[in-house]
């Protein structure tokens, strides 16, 4: 492909085609769901898109940025969009559903925050090297519509030029929820919580504690609960409003290889009533010998360790029960616990139920999509239609504690180019 001051740019169609150590030495630090094995598993899987590429900036031999991209050759509008604009597209998913399937090109990561992987920004010549690079896929693979999906603002920023004048404009979405951990213990987490969501967490754990034949454990070894795992998340999926991505057992089933993986389950006597699917980056040290640790308290079965962060990916829930025994709440309680007891600094959890998340103290960090078209029409037309119709399903999604609150108001500022070095956390709010 292309070059400029010495960069050259190349796609590669697995993460196993990369220099050994180079993904590891590019990628977030803090960020499990940026592990090689969560890219082997979404590759060996079909959890939504046709095919996964990586387009590298080379300079010499060096490798000095990596940025995934996700094919989707032929996705279901009305699987993206929320329950209001589904409605109005109920007619044309009867009449016409063709015009309702577009290809598009996700840059950035499916299932998490989006990152160009580099050691430091890209200047403005590779920046540009990257952009081009990534349209001219897209014209090869015939590709529309291409996203840089759920980028953080200062990760945005030092592309911000270069993909302005390549036609993309920004578009705030969906952020990320990100919960600061204690280092001391979950007492002292429960204490720095606002006063009411102090005292529903409380009310929680003791409705869980009161239904007879409940526990929680963390299991290393999993893979046998698979199909209960599958059936608890597809009752989620049943109820969730946009499906980019499925999860499917062949994704699991990898994951479940990886020894930073954790579920957190519950089980109401032997069976399998609820899970949250946990991540960890390197570093942790899990003792549990048995491959199991219950989680009555932080640290019981479990040694803590230099583990930087973790993630929560992905909930099961029975719903029979769900409501009665506060499961939700009380999952996300034991995967904080797990994650204090690991030496984490901090737990993310995913773009979802974000009033029960503020509950939890997790902050909000602002994310935004940047958004192209390969020709002149179509991309205007997107830039007319797209930016308020996203906008208002963010404010929908995020309820009182969206940046736009309740009622409209201002937009939130696009990134600056020089935001590099500025967080785009928002507070956490107490939940209503």
């Amino acid at each position: 492909m292309g070059r400029a001051t010495g960069h050259r740019a190349e796609v590669l169609r697995s993460i196993d085609q990369l220099p050994p150590g180079s993904w590891e030495r590019l990628a977030p630090a803090g960020d499990p769901m940026w592990s090689r094995g969560v890219f082997r598993a979404l590759e060996r899987s079909r959890v939504g898109p046709s095919g996964y590429a990586y387009l590298t900036v080379r300079r010499g031999a060096e490798t000095v940025a990596v940025l995934p991209l996700c094919l989707f050759r032929d996705l279901r509008l009305d699987r993206i969009v929320g329950p209001r604009e589904r409605r109005l597209l109920a007619p044309l998913r009867r009449h016409a559903p063709r015009l309702l399937r577009v290809p598009m090109l996700f840059c950035g990561h499916l299932l998490g925050q989006g990152h160009v992987l580099a050691a430091e920004p890209l200047d403005g010549p590779a920046g540009e090297l990257l952009v081009s690079a990534v349209l001219d896929f897209a014209r090869r693979e015939r590709l529309g519509t291409v996203v840089l999906k759920d980028f953080a603002g200062p990760d945005l920023a030092p592309l911000r030029a270069p993909l302005t004048a390549a036609g993309f404009f920004l578009v705030p979405s969906l952020p990320d929820t990100e919960l600061a951990l204690p280092a001391d213990s979950f007492e002292q987490y429960l204490a720095a919580l606002p006063a009411k969501p102090r005292r529903n967490a409380r009310a929680k754990i003791r409705r869980f504690a009161a239904r007879p034949g409940l526990r929680i454990e963390v299991l290393a070894d999993f893979a046998h609960l698979l199909p209960a795992v599958l059936a608890l998340y597809g009752q989620v999926m049943d109820r969730a409003d946009q499906t980019l991505d499925v999860l499917d057992h062949a994704f699991l089933a990898a994951v479940a290889e990886d020894p930073l993986s954790r579920l957190v389950a519950c089980f109401e006597g032997e069976r399998l009533v609820g899970f949250l699917l946990c991540l960890f980056t390197p570093g942790a040290l899990f003792t549990a010998g048995d491959g199991e640790a219950a989680v009555a308290g932080a640290g019981d079965g479990v040694v803590a360790a230099a583990a930087a962060g973790a993630t929560g990916a992905r909930i099961g829930l029975d719903y029979r029960l769900a409501h009665d025994a506060a499961l939700y709440h009380n999952l996300h309680y034991a995967a904080v616990r797990l994650a204090m007891a690991e030496g984490c600094r901090h737990i993310r959890f995913a773009q979802t139920a974000y009033l029960p998340k503020v509950e939890l103290g997790c902050a909000l960090v602002e994310q935004w999509h940047a958004m192209t078209h390969v020709r002149p029409l179509p991309r205007a037309l997107l830039r007319r239609l797209l930016p308020p119709a996203l906008t208002a399903a963010r404010d929908r999604a995020l309820g009182p504690h969206g940046p736009l609150g309740p009622h409209g108001g201002a937009r939130p500022a696009p990134p600056h180019p020089r935001a590099e070095a500025r967080t785009e956390e928002r507070p956490p709010h107490a939940a209503r």
